[in-house]
């Protein structure tokens, strides 16, 4: 027989960005306690409102599986006496396992006799578990930030105000921070009531009774059908982020979606403005029209029916309305600053202790910028964009519009600077030195700000490294992860001539001319290698197989773009070349043995005797070049495609030649022959690292 399981945790409003994560822990600390106290069903559904996290489990047993458990002790010849009589060992074991010794048995394991132990053990009922199991995993649930209330010690993401806890219709006897489960749960918040669950099957339709939609795919697409609805109704376009779906799903238990509008005098100030000041302070979806822009309407979800709807969106036009006055204050205030003046402040702001004011980081990267310029080779007029957006890419930090929004940083930038008379490619550069801001951000389009970009992102880096602050675990309070891989993916979608040592090589020369009051640690640079190789590692491994990864990660990484190609012209050969494993174990072949060659040592075609050795010889005189040169010209399919050309040579050269002659001489001059093919294929890729 079976049962159905519901448990429900009502409390206080949770805040939305939590819940998800909450929900989906409880679910799964309920699936892993099922699991562990053997208890057998078929499912378990997770539901979550604001003020609400639940657990429906289908069909679980009413009793615990019986289990029947064989254990090994010790060997025979340990097990019995000189008398044959228990040994103390075996005696151990009986006490160990709660059995008497006559239930031992005898079993031949691998040629040896061992003592088996049975143990049974018979499953109890599920109702005398369920009190302590669901207890234990309320306790045991972690949340980003957690709440104390009341005398009780115990913390939980917010207060808890009712438990619902049902074994088919009975109650369990359950007990958390003074509140006792029972089966009544509540309502919509000024719609609804208390409602009697009276098995756990009804909860989803008894809690619709009550306005409340716990099933959190349902009220997704009940509010993504409406404002669709909406749109097709009125011709509009309404941009729908993720995240803010996200957030208005776990705002309200009842989704209805209305609009309003505001005065269409306030389109005059940046799309972008208004357009954040509707999403990140009222949560409502900005609309468009066919051609993408603007209109003077908001869609926004309320939390309950479709009653006195005119009413409510008045309520939000009237709240709107003055977010928009602030914002077209700030904006007008923000035109009366120059941009010399917005400078000046900056060297009041302190960007770091260590590293002196937002003004010197400033310094730093305009630096930075001019010396990645020059290395990437633009033109003077590009060089000269570069230096002025480097000049001014963080003047916006100062304004009013920016202090207000913090994420408008950079398209507050570049819309004052053109209204400055800047150029269009310094302004651009503003915004986009920016980018990329988050994981499948957009990198700049233009050199210019690709540039500043990177020099900014360096700057940072470097600046933290050289200062001991450097990622650890979880901790990465300045983001420093995000932008190296920001650097790495700027770099190969741009697919930049330039070596993450020559990077590195810029932002170190600045920080050493510009602070001089501190010496860098030696293993900076050493430090700052291993953290982007890391980078570069997770980069590949997304479409990369893990030993294909390490194999060419152990070549070299400084050519991001190379090490890319490489990777990828390995692995489509690897999955397509059925004999390439013959290529790779003569490379490996011949790397386990150069290792034996002396340092810089140089093959005298002279003392090559064998004509295998000549062959070989001659064969990779013949590729290195062109190996070489593709190797240069990032082709890797070529470079891998000639390198695969020494196979027939190196197994002649192993089937007839000893390379550990007698004579010094040849021996010497055979693994120099050989080290010198093993440094060619190491520039490729470790094909020892790759697992057949």
């Amino acid at each position: 027989m079976s049962k159905d399981i519901l448990f429900e945790i009502g409390l206080e409003e949770v805040p939305a960005r939590f819940i998800r994560a909450a929900m989906e822990q409880l679910k799964d600390r309920t699936v892993k306690w099922l699991e562990a106290s053997r208890i057998s069903h078929s499912g378990v559904s997770a539901y979550a409102t604001p003020r609400r996290l639940t657990v429906l489990v289908k069909d679980a047993a009413e009793k615990q599986e019986d289990i029947s458990e064989e254990v090994k002790g010790p060997s025979r010849k340990i097990a019995l006496d000189a008398s044959g009589e228990w040994s103390k060992a075996a005696l151990g074991f009986a006490r160990s396992q709660g059995v008497s010794p006559e239930q031992f048995t005898f079993k031949e394991l691998a040629g040896v006799e061992y003592i088996y132990a049975t143990k049974n053990s018979d499953g109890v009922n599920t109702s005398s578990l369920l009190s302590e199991g669901l207890s234990g995993i309320v306790s045991a649930m972690t949340f980003p930030k957690n709440m104390r209330w009341g005398a009780y010690d115990f913390k939980f993401v917010r207060p808890i105000r009712w438990l619902v806890a049902l074994f088919g219709q009975e109650v369990i006897d359950l007990e958390i921070t003074g509140v006792k489960a029972g089966n009544v749960s509540r309502g919509h918040r000024f719609l609804g009531t208390e409602a009697v669950i009276a098995e756990p099957a009804q909860y989803v339709e008894t809690m619709r009774s009550q306005h409340v939609l716990v099933d959190v795919k349902e009220r997704e697409e009940l509010i993504l059908n409406q404002i669709n609805k909406l749109a097709e109704e009125k011709g509009w376009t309404i941009a729908i982020k993720e995240d803010l779906l996200e957030e208005v799903l776990f705002l309200v238990e009842t989704p209805t979606v209305l609009f309003g509008t505001f005065d269409a005098s306030f389109l005059n100030i940046p799309q972008d403005v208004l357009i954040t000041s509707m999403r990140e302070h009222q949560r409502y979806f900005p609309v468009f029209d066919a051609a993408g822009a603007l209109l003077p309407f908001f869609v926004t979800v309320r939390n309950g029916n479709a009653e006195s709807l005119d009413v409510i969106a008045k309520g939000n036009e009237k709240v709107l309305r003055a977010r928009l006055s602030d914002a077209k204050f700030f904006y007008e205030e923000d035109q009366k600053l120059q941009i010399s003046d917005a400078l000046a402040k900056l060297e009041n702001i302190v960007y770091h202790e260590e590293l002196g004011s937002v003004g010197d980081k400033v310094r730093r990267i305009r630096a930075v910028a001019d010396r990645l310029a020059a290395k990437l080779g633009l033109s003077a007029k590009a060089v000269a964009e570069v230096s002025r957006t480097a000049d001014i890419c963080k003047f916006d930090l100062v304004t009013q519009m920016v202090n207000e929004f913090s994420e408008l940083q950079g398209t507050m930038g570049e819309d004052y600077a053109r209204k400055a008379g800047e150029s269009e490619a310094v302004a651009r550069g503003i915004f986009e030195h920016y980018q990329p801001r988050f994981a499948g951000d957009a990198v700049p389009a233009s050199e210019v700000g690709l540039v500043v970009s990177l020099a900014d992102k360096i700057d940072t880096i470097v600046g933290c490294f050289s200062i001991g602050i450097i990622p650890t675990g979880s901790q990465d309070p300045y983001a420093l992860r995000r932008q190296a891989a920001g650097i790495v993916q700027m770099v190969l979608e741009h697919k930049l001539t330039i070596s993450l040592q020559e990077i590195f090589d810029a932002a170190l020369e600045v920080h050493e001319n510009l602070r001089t009051e501190k010496p860098f640690a030696p293993d900076l640079r050493i430090n700052l290698y291993e953290f982007f190789g890391l980078r570069v590692k997770r980069l590949l491994s997304d479409n990369v197989r893990y030993d294909v990864v390490d194999a060419v990660i152990a070549a070299g990484f400084d050519d991001i773009v190379a090490v890319v190609g490489r990777s990828r012209a390995l692995m489509d050969t690897v999955n397509g070349q059925t004999d390439f494993k013959i290529t790779v174990d003569s490379l490996t072949r011949v790397s386990n043995l150069a290792a034996k060659a002396a340092e810089g040592s140089a093959v005298a075609p002279s003392l090559l005797k064998e004509e295998a050795e000549r062959k070989l010889y001659e064969t990779w005189q013949a590729i290195h070049t062109p190996y070489q040169e593709a190797l240069r010209s990032r082709n890797a399919e070529e470079a891998l495609r000639i390198l695969s050309g020494l196979k027939d040579a190196v197994t002649g050269f192993f089937d007839s030649v000893m390379v550990m002659a007698d004579d010094e001489q040849i021996r010497a001059n055979r693994l120099a022959l050989l080290a010198g093919i093993d440094a060619d294929s190491k520039a490729f890729a470790d094909f020892g690292k790759l697992v057949w």
